[in-house]
């Protein structure tokens, strides 16, 4: 294989160094920007090529040594080798290009980055499963960083809950020891703030003595167990009977009980703080009506409704709704309800949508609000906060909100929802006189 020489110039969305070999860009596994570097292309493409790094020739001075020993192997995080502070520079410049680039707008101000523990902050994931015959050994983890078909094979994670974390390894060789091994394609995991929980999915039924093996694990290590024969609804507790799955928002007097597999934020400090920002600038007043599009459980909707006259959540998913109106009820807010209804589709007459709204409050997936953008907000929405979890959807709909609707951009800024990732974590603030 040719090997080359390169300089590195910069960052992809998955956390890869640039370079330009012969007029093209080329991704460098594992490079950061300003070294150079001795790589061997391994994969060639029309628009680009991926390259393997070699040889370190200069290094970054913000090159640190990874923490996890499985960092390259593993596809969980892709900046461990990068400090934190050049990490959420790299987040803010991606954001701050998305907004020119895409939006053609810019914030009248940057918000300073919001930052938390970047070790041991998930309380949320997916592992995969998968018994390695030639090994007679089951793997636990994410995927191979090489090969995405593959499980890396780890014994503990560095970013995961440490009621978790550290255990990866002993998972592991316990399904290992079941009957069912071959018959366990994943584990979802759920922190709440006093329980842990592991949620099982197996593709045929359970025996007797796996089903101890899992209660005798849970028992041992502090952790509730859960089962999902089939389906999301399928999903129960095996042990305890009835486990509690809750987080607390202590500046709102609020708590959120939720299911092992609903949506919560993957970071529970980082939430805090974003939900600390989000209030600053949403600003609600006693006497406001606000609008929570993609509310999920009720994550901001409930802290808003100490605050405000009135506060709607809309969210697409019929269990989460649920949740959130009886996490509404339990916590005593009159104030606060909830609607059901696809977000992605025109709602434009759906009451809530013709309805006045002082200030409105979006938190999308990925694909961002392009479509409510069609038809909100109305003129009498005056304030608009946008939580965006994709640089590029949020750059798109900012120049909606500009262009079309009259807004200002008057702040923005990332948060570091996922440390040691290249995943950008995001919030605006809009306005209009």
């Amino acid at each position: 294989m040719t090997e080359l020489e390169t300089t590195i110039t910069g960052l992809t969305h998955d956390g890869r160094g640039v370079a330009r070999i012969d007029n093209k860009a080329v991704f460098v596994t594992g490079a950061l920007p300003g070294e150079h570097v001795r790589v061997t292309l391994s994969k060639r493409h029309r628009n680009y090529d991926e390259a393997d790094l070699i040889e370190l020739l200069s290094r970054s001075e913000h090159r640190v040594e990874p923490r996890c020993r499985h960092f390259g192997v593993c596809s969980g995080c892709s900046l461990q080798h990068m400090d934190s502070g050049a990490q959420i520079a790299a987040k803010q410049r991606v954001l701050a290009e998305n907004f020119e680039r895409i939006g053609k707008v810019r914030p009248e101000t940057w918000l300073p980055a919001l930052t938390d523990q970047p070790w041991s902050y998930r309380r949320k994931g997916r592992f995969s499963v998968r018994y390695v015959p030639k090994k007679e050994r089951v793997f636990v983890g994410f995927r191979e960083e090489s090969n995405p078909r593959l499980v890396a094979d780890i014994t503990h994670c560095e970013v995961i809950h440490p009621a978790i974390g550290p255990k990866v390894g002993l998972i592991a060789d316990m399904i290992g020891g079941l009957d069912a091994a071959r018959e366990i394609p994943q584990i979802e995991f759920a922190a709440g703030d006093d329980t842990v929980a592991l949620v099982f999915r197996h593709v045929s039924p359970l025996s007797a003595r796996d089903k101890d093996t899992l209660i005798g694990f849970g028992r041992e290590h502090g952790l509730a167990i859960y089962l999902q024969p089939g389906g999301v609804s399928t999903v129960h507790p095996l042990w305890p009977e009835n486990p509690r799955l809750a987080f607390a928002i202590p500046a709102d007097n609020v708590e959120l009980e939720f299911h092992p597999l609903d949506f919560v934020q993957v970071n529970a400090g980082m939430n805090q703080r974003m939900l600390a920002r989000t209030m600053e600038l949403l600003d609600p007043q006693p006497t406001d009506r606000v609008l929570d599009l993609f509310c999920g459980l009720g994550n901001f909707t409930l802290p808003i409704a100490r605050h405000v006259a009135e506060v709607v959540g809309v969210e697409g998913e019929h269990g989460l709704v649920e949740r959130a109106a009886e996490n509404a009820l339990r916590n005593g807010l009159a104030n606060a309800s909830f609607r059901v209804a696809n977000l992605f589709e025109d709602q434009r007459n759906a009451p809530w949508a013709t309805q006045a709204w002082d200030k409105l409050l979006l938190d999308p997936p990925r694909a961002g609000a392009d479509k409510l953008l069609e038809y909100l907000p109305r003129k009498g929405t005056r304030r608009v906060v946008y939580v965006s979890c994709h640089p590029g959807s949020l750059a798109r709909d900012a120049g909606i909100l500009v262009e079309r609707h009259g807004f200002r951009l008057v702040s923005a800024g990332v948060m570091d929802m996922f440390p040691h990732t290249a995943h950008v974590e995001s919030i605006a603030l809009f306005e209009r006189d």
